[in-house]
């Protein structure tokens, strides 16, 4: 085994336990996809978290590979904030897909495409990986880094384009202010949906909120608070009247979610998040059946 192979299987051993993760083959394809890949030439800047949200970075000492396996951010383009988000994170939400070999996954915000590479890794060349990145820039660096998974398809607009009839997972990086229908209508029996609601307090829609587990019964879907988050926005699925209503939740509020309800109602205590198609509810998807 490589020095390099080593070190990323030590950075996936600590992210097993650092991350809580269940999925073996989670932590075999933290150890396999080479994350300098994506980041570009080193040294690279690891992001320092401050306070007041705002990130401050701090230069490799080298541009040896190894400086890219720890469990810090990595910023892609500091000059626009953007980062190779923290390993711990991603990981403990990738680990709530639940994925398998030979699954079928939806990846919104591919970015340059390390985690995209993840999904991929596990669920092999008889998967499909269906990633999405509207950024142009970021899209084409995706596109040549990913070009060694040809069970990878990148578009650039997970709104409008196409998305598989099932799909077995959808993992969003990129806050919307209420869940697509089209994503829910997308999932599998048994399919789960990890994504961040989050609310923006000015015009770059840079939020924060919570990321949750959506997943989907015969009854309907249940909704889970996985933890906080905070994003860059997801061009299209973000509404100013939600995002609204969203600033106005207190911390404890971002727990509330039980389950998402479908059926035409009008809005009571009941409603978490209340939309046209979809309310994110305050009642679990047993109660609402009982």
């Amino acid at each position: 085994m490589s020095d390099q192979s080593t070190r990323r299987r030590a950075f996936a051993e600590e992210l097993r336990v650092a991350a809580n993760i269940e999925s073996d083959l989670l932590v075999d394809a933290f150890a396999k996809v080479p994350r300098e890949r994506y980041l570009g030439p080193g040294p690279w800047n690891i992001v320092v978290p401050v306070e007041d949200g705002k990130p401050i970075y701090r230069l490799t000492e080298n541009a040896d590979a190894e400086q890219t396996y720890r469990n810090v951010a990595i910023a892609i383009d500091p000059s626009r904030g953007l980062h190779n988000g923290h390993p711990e994170a991603l990981a403990m939400w990738m680990d709530r897909l639940q994925l398998a070999a030979g699954q079928i996954v939806v990846h919104v915000g591919a970015g340059t495409g390390y985690y995209t590479a993840i999904l991929a890794d596990i669920v092999g060349p008889t998967g499909r990986v269906a990633a999405f990145e509207i950024d142009p820039s970021l899209a084409a660096r995706a596109k040549d880094n990913l070009r060694p998974f040809t069970q990878v398809e990148l578009s650039s607009d997970v709104i409008k384009g196409p998305l598989p009839e099932q799909a077995d997972a959808i993992f969003v990086t990129c806050g919307v202010t209420q869940i697509p229908l089209n994503w829910l209508d997308r999932l599998r029996l048994g399919g789960r949906l990890v994504l961040p609601i989050t609310a923006s307090l000015d015009e770059t829609g840079i939020g924060f909120g919570a990321m949750f587990l959506i997943t989907r019964h015969k009854e309907g879907f249940s909704v889970q608070h996985v933890s906080p988050a905070a994003f860059f926005p997801c061009i299209g699925a973000r509404d100013n009247d939600t995002n609204r209503k969203l600033i106005a939740n207190s911390e404890a509020d971002w727990l509330a979610p039980r389950s998402v309800r479908m059926d035409a109602h009008v809005e009571d205590s009941t409603c978490w998040l209340h939309s046209s198609g979809r309310c994110l509810s305050r009642v679990s998807l047993h109660a609402a059946e009982a």
